[in-house]
């Protein structure tokens, strides 16, 4: 029989060398089912031996507790931010300038791509992360441990000559996952982020770890200090330093000999900024000698041996030839401006963002207009303002129904954008496919984007039902794709057939519905059957559906295509009843609970395992149908309303009694 102290020492060793080539080194081995086996494993050890848990394990990347708020935390060194140089000639000034002080010694300098995100500090103590801190004013910042735990490229542990030590670096979000982002939000009738780096920031300051888990944020580190001084005698040997710990340094830094130098890799990078995966505002230029820094020190702002260059924002004038609408992956309408080409930043833009209808009137935009375009932080080109209006113009009007699929087009009262709620929508199949397959979902394990896009691409799939159809032959069409893969892929596609309701209720990507809403669907009506017939009142009888909800729901299952859909997943043997898990009675039937504060013994999901099985139901936030504040250590703001509306407050130990007692 194994020690269980070595084999979790050797899996731990295992899972952070596999993160480390898929999160840093971008070189994976394995699959992302094998990765996920070893991690099961590792959690099943540590439920048997609690003993053996640590800190630094990776099975305690996400599971941090919700909090009240940020306590402050005051800079080991003050975070300063640079002066900037917009020009060439501002940049050799602040070359010229750092000759003079240096009285003519030879000196190099180091360029690193500046990364638009948030920045933040990391220690570790024993080789192991132990708090992070946002920059905050520079001086003092925001202790966000528990979220920053959740970023994958964030080593736990580390190894190398040094035990105690501080990196510093940027916090960014890479195009892909706010392109994501913004599609869940738009989804979700939420407001869209601006741009990556205010993504990233919002992430990492949310008060629930869970959330910034989900928003695949990345860290990229450029300081190494230990206690309080940099761990080198030069920048460049602290950047290779820490590629060498396992941190993740961005590959694209050179050494330069001169200005000259310097200049040439910020024009190159001007140039191809958009083959990146983030976003880029600039170039930062330090000395390198840590010698030399200190010589050259501070003003009362910023160093005056480094320096930001910051690109310029890419700006043009164009015609608005026509609006066009483009149908997002979660059935959202774009309104998209077709231009007359104009060249911005040394790229031909054709096309631009307007967003939603609320934006064109904002703008007081028609087609025929000239308009200011710009390319700077957003993903895609977009519209800043109308230039000059055209001599024709014609008003844009949504349209009633989906340009791609015919389906019916819905703008919720209050919301800015329109949306197609037909599934099966091509423009939105892809997405539909990845949502219906993930984990916690059906959780069909091997259905990725790779897959997906292959699938969809190849016309394999036209819908979420035709998973069921696949065949070993079909899929043995399609590139990388052999019979044991094919095989494992059927077989995951089998076994989900048999997730209980409120998944497959889940799957179906209805508007406001999550897993959550989806238990108490099923709970009240038992049936997919009963769901889709209810009305609106009946809807609204479930527990948290309201009037909101419920039209959603209601809309749903009135679109032909959906029931299309539903017919076919019925027919392919999914799970379309449900007996209701939780206790027809308890003590505490008809009792509405908010759990806030840590406390003495329970954790917050023992509180709430222990409220629900007694037939209570415990809501996020205090209201007027709060019946208990259940309240520990740090209760925050929910202890502040709670007094205020009068709702009784109690302790672990009254929680108990009145479960006892009832």
């Amino acid at each position: 029989m194994k020690d269980p102290t070595r084999e979790i020492e050797q899996l731990r060793e295992e899972l952070r060398r596999h993160e480390h080539l898929y999160y840093v080194a971008d070189a994976p081995e394995i699959t992302d089912a094998e990765y996920d086996a070893l991690m099961r494993r590792l959690q099943a050890l540590e439920e048997q031996h609690p003993e053996l848990v640590t800190p630094d394990s990776l099975s305690r990347r996400v599971g941090g507790k919700p909090r009240e708020g940020f306590v402050k935390v005051r800079h080991s060194v003050p975070m300063l931010s640079l002066d900037n140089a917009l020009n060439e000639k501002e940049l050799r000034d602040f070359d010229r300038r750092v000759r003079e002080l240096l009285g003519g010694a030879e000196f190099r300098y180091v360029t690193e791509l500046k990364m638009d995100g948030l920045s933040m500090a990391a220690h570790y103590h024993d080789w192991a992360f132990v708090r992070a801190v946002t920059r905050g004013d520079g001086q003092v910042g925001e202790d966000v441990t528990e979220n920053a735990r959740t970023i994958r490229s964030l080593p736990l542990r580390v190894r190398g000559e040094l035990t105690a030590f501080e990196v510093r670096g940027e916090t960014v979000m890479n195009r892909r996952a706010f392109e994501r982002l913004n599609a869940e939000r738009d989804e979700k009738g939420l407001s869209r982020f601006a741009n990556p780096r205010n993504a990233a920031a919002g992430s990492l300051r949310v008060l629930e770890p869970q959330i910034t888990a989900s928003r695949r944020l990345d860290y990229y580190t450029y300081f190494l200090f230990v206690e309080g001084r940099p761990a080198f005698d030069s920048h460049w040997e602290s950047l290779e330093a820490m590629a060498r710990m396992g941190f993740k340094v961005n590959a694209h830094r050179r050494l330069c000999a001169g200005v000259d130098e310097v200049l040439a890799f910020c024009a190159g990078w001007e140039t191809r900024r958009e083959e990146l995966p983030y976003e880029i505002d600039g170039v930062v230029v330090k000395v390198d000698s840590i010698q030399q820094q200190v010589a050259l020190g501070f003003t009362a702002k910023s160093p005056r041996w480094a320096i930001a260059y910051k690109y310029p924002a890419r700006q043009a004038i164009t015609t608005v030839e026509n609006i066009e609408v483009q149908v997002g992956r979660t059935g959202a309408l774009t309104p998209v401006a077709r231009l007359k080409p104009v060249e911005v930043g040394g790229v031909t833009v054709a096309r631009a963002t307007l967003h939603n209808e609320d934006e064109i009137e904002r703008l007081g935009l028609e087609i025929g207009d000239k308009v200011v375009i710009e390319r700077s932080g957003d993903v895609i080109p977009k519209v800043v303002r109308v230039s000059s209006q055209g001599s024709y113009r014609k008003k844009f009007h949504m349209p009633s129904h989906c340009p791609v699929c015919g389906g019916k087009i819905v703008r919720e009262e209050g919301e800015a954008a329109s949306r197609c709620i037909n599934t099966n929508c091509s423009a939105r199949l892809k997405e539909s496919i990845l949502h219906f397959a993930s984990r916690g979902v059906m959780n069909i394990d091997g259905v990725g984007e790779a897959l997906v896009d292959q699938l969809v691409d190849r016309g394999l799939v036209k819908s979420v039902a035709d998973l069921y159809d696949l065949t070993e032959e079909s899929l043995l069409t399609l590139e990388r794709m052999g019979r044991k893969s094919a095989a494992n892929v059927l077989r995951n596609i089998a076994n989900s057939r048999k997730s209980p309701l409120p998944r497959v209720i889940t799957a179906l990507g209805i508007r406001f519905v999550g897993e959550r809403t989806a238990v108490f669907l099923a709970e009240h009506f038992g049936s997919m059957e009963r769901i889709g017939s209810a009305t609106l009142d009946e809807l609204q009888g479930a527990e948290e559906v309201g009037p909101k909800v419920a039209e959603s729901i209601f809309q749903f299952f009135r679109e032909p295509r959906n029931q299309e859909l539903i017919e076919r997943l019925f027919a392919a043997g999914l799970e379309f009843t449900y007996k209701s898990t939780r206790p027809p009675g308890g003590p505490l039937k008809g009792l509405t609970f908010v759990v806030t504060g840590t406390l003495p013994h329970l954790s917050r999901d023992e509180v709430k395992k222990t409220i629900e099985t007694a037939g209570g139901k415990v809501a996020a936030s205090v209201s007027k149908k709060t019946n208990y504040l259940v309240a520990g250590e740090d209760p925050g703001s929910k202890m502040d309303k709670a007094r205020e509306l009068g709702i009784p407050i109690l302790d672990e130990e009254q929680l108990l009694h009145l479960v006892r007692d009832n």
